[in-house]
């Protein structure tokens, strides 16, 4: 299928980490919870652990350069984010996001070109180049009998795919993804995992917010887990994957199995 079929772009070679410093996310009418000292390395996929209203959105947007901490800082390439311009971020890093507002009539094709505007100056129109790397990101999403269509058209999970073929036509260094398999089928869930650790594999920093255990305990090579009270636990992901640090984080009683050389969670009735 065509899903299948490899990435349309290799980025930059990375040189350059995302480091969060004595980072303190600011959820409203939270206490400050533990400082968080991160550093996403080229290469890595890390998953974002934590039960509903924990603040697992708060802190992707936060490393995004979106929304201001509490305290602390965030840092790409050893310059905190609030030095760059919003342009310089956005050749570096992308952010998929949890919810799609669709304001403006577009159709699918259109979408996945706006993963261009950080390389293009105002006025400017897309070259053959850019619309060669949409198209062959709409083709990696199996996408492209859709390209056509207005996005007002589409299900959630298609939806959700334009977001990333967006994202792959943007061919940042870093991938952030707030719940990049929400809404989707079986099948495109395994896929969307694959596109992430194949961009991973080419150099880029991965940071994806989960809900799936099982997905994160496939696919992820670190977690960081945020638990409801502002404590925080993060490290490579066979260090994470014990029961006595999930059953805390979600409060659910769970059992463990091995299947293909992965543990798998179930909960216990």
């Amino acid at each position: 299928m065509a899903i299948s079929k490899p990435s349309p772009a290799i980025p930059e070679p990375l040189i350059e980490t995302l480091e969060a410093r004595e980072l303190v996310i600011d959820i409203p009418g939270r206490p400050a919870g533990r400082p968080l000292y991160l550093r996403i390395a080229p290469g890595e996929r890390w998953g974002v652990l934590g039960p509903n209203g924990a603040g697992k959105t708060t802190l992707l947007h936060t490393l995004a350069g979106l929304r201001a901490p509490r305290s602390g800082e965030v840092r790409l390439g050893g310059k905190p984010l609030s030095r760059l311009t919003r342009r310089a971020l956005a050749r570096r890093l992308g952010i998929v996001f949890q919810t799609h507002h669709d304001d403006f009539p577009a159709t699918v094709r259109e979408t996945a070109l706006i993963g261009r505007h950080p390389f293009i100056v105002p006025w400017q129109q897309e070259g053959p180049e850019d619309l060669a790397r949409a198209e062959a990101a709409l083709e990696r999403l199996d996408l492209s009998h859709l390209a056509d269509r207005e996005l007002s058209t589409l299900s959630g999970g298609e939806r959700q795919r334009v977001s990333l073929a967006t994202l792959l036509t943007q061919a940042p260094q870093l991938w952030l993804a707030d719940e990049p398999t929400n809404h989707l089928d079986l099948h495109h869930q395994v896929a969307v995992m694959e596109l992430l650790a194949e961009q991973a594999a080419r150099g880029c920093g991965v940071v994806m917010c989960l809900h799936d255990l099982n997905l994160a305990a496939r696919w992820c090579s670190h977690l960081l887990l945020l638990y409801p009270g502002g404590e925080v636990c993060w490290g490579e992901a066979d260090s994470m994957l014990v029961p006595s640090a999930l059953e805390g984080l979600y409060g659910q009683a769970l059992t463990t199995a091995m299947v293909d050389g992965a543990p798998v969670f179930v909960p216990k009735r």
